[in-house]
């Protein structure tokens, strides 16, 4: 961990190798809980209870890092399961009746969404799953397989279309010059080449799909990329080498048009505005808001007392203190797929630290494919640079001094190739 004195403040950019440590840490518990809630998501499964146990095996596998150390360490994003035709995280709560009886059926494109921080170096993850009949496995086909497939041929375009030109070495010489001369995508160019992709399926982007740079402490950063904007709405700032971002996808078998539900809106996030709350359970909330869950995202079931919370997060979200997250979904009530990605974007390329387990495209079997040649050749690059083979280590045992001597830049570049993922 990077040592500082009174006047040096901590380096929490990914040029320390701490925070790419953390990030990476906090991605493999995101990973482990992502494929055990996944198992959970069966026909008639109860959402509230995969909700809460997701958070559980979350909370005890933070619990197995950095102990005995001064460092904060918690939830980025509760356990989130959305039914098929739900945009946003869902997380119904046990003390409202109805709702706590929803339950999952087959064929539904279900959205799994979770996280873990270290530190405030936090990663989420999304992957949604077509829930089959009990005992039904092999291929999927038809609608269902149409929907997966775009969406996953989206994300795997978006993540490059992140890339800066010219990052990755690839191709000849001339046409690694030409690549870093070359502009940035821009966010309208992003969502031409993206609609391109769904649409071959017959599939449509969700309305204002947002990317965001992630900050210590916050997964909302100034930054973002909008796709598919409505009117009026627009992105700002495309990713630089040095940043973290959460990654997102959506597409639906529809219009992609969305709207706000009639569901509570159960998931909310602590702002920065300070307002003096009048009501004691209004106070008492935002107190355990700011020990428990810090400016990360959480739902009022993971309240010591939900009931009291619904009565106090009231106040404190019509004060400003605290954001609500309405429950949209889509205005013709077809179903929506997402994916969600934490990404580090390095000298090397671009890494995936939290991302969606790999799809087995054997399973999924559609009459479309994608034909549009500049899409073709986009998907076909590489994030990252090969990692190059390290140099033989010398196993003699004496002379530590000349270990010692090795130059920072070659670790921090060695700690780079390590993990990157060059498809």
């Amino acid at each position: 961990m990077a040592t500082t004195t009174e006047d040096a403040p901590v380096d929490y950019s990914l040029a320390n190798p701490d925070t790419l440590t953390k990030y990476k840490t906090a991605a493999q518990i995101s990973h482990k809980v992502l494929d055990e809630v996944i198992a959970l998501c069966t026909e008639g499964a109860k959402i509230v209870d995969i909700c809460q146990k997701g958070d559980k095996i979350l909370e005890a596998e933070i619990a197995k890092v950095y102990k005995g150390k001064k460092i904060v360490k918690g939830i980025s994003h509760p356990t989130t399961v959305s039914p098929s035709a739900y945009v946003t995280p869902y997380t119904p709560l046990v003390s409202d009746a109805e709702e706590a009886e929803t339950t999952l059926s087959s064929g539904e494109a279900v959205k799994i969404q979770l996280g873990a921080q270290i530190d405030g170096f936090g990663t989420i993850v999304c992957d949604t799953i077509v829930v089959r009949p009990k005992g039904s496995e092999g291929v999927l086909s038809g609608r269902p397989a149409d929907l997966v497939l775009a969406t996953h041929y989206a994300n795997e375009l978006l993540l490059r279309l992140m890339v800066p030109p010219g990052l990755v070495n690839a191709g000849t010489e001339e046409e690694q010059k030409k690549a870093a001369a070359q502009k940035p995508y821009s966010q309208s160019k992003m969502t031409q080449l993206l609609e391109k992709v769904v649409k071959s399926y017959n599939c449509s982007l969700v309305e204002n799909t947002t990317c965001w740079v992630f900050e210590r402490n916050e997964i909302e950063g100034k930054k973002k990329i909008i796709l598919a904007p409505g009117e009026g709405v627009k992105g700002e700032g495309l990713p630089e080498v040095g940043e973290v971002w959460g990654v997102e996808v959506g597409v639906s078998i529809g219009s992609g048009k969305v709207k706000t539900l009639s569901n509570r809106a159960t998931l909310h996030r602590r702002t920065t505005t300070t307002y003096g709350l009048k009501r004691p359970s209004s106070r008492a909330t935002l107190s355990e808001i700011k020990q428990k869950f810090g400016t990360f995202p959480f739902s009022l079931r993971q309240l010591e007392d939900e009931r009291a919370g619904k009565v106090g997060i009231v106040e404190c979200v019509r004060g400003g203190v605290v954001r609500q997250y309405e429950v949209i979904g889509s205005t013709d009530g077809e179903p929506v797929s997402r994916l969600f990605t934490t990404v580090a974007i390095t000298k090397n390329g671009l890494q995936r630290l939290a991302a969606p387990p790999a799809l087995n495209l054997d399973l999924y079997k559609s009459e479309h494919k994608i034909t549009d040649e500049e899409v073709l050749k986009i998907l076909e690059q590489p994030l990252a640079n090969p990692t190059k083979p390290k140099a033989k280590k010398n196993k003699k045992k004496k002379k530590p001094a000349k270990k010692a001597a090795a130059k920072p830049e070659e670790e921090d570049e060695e700690s780079d190739e390590e993990d990157s993922d060059d498809e």
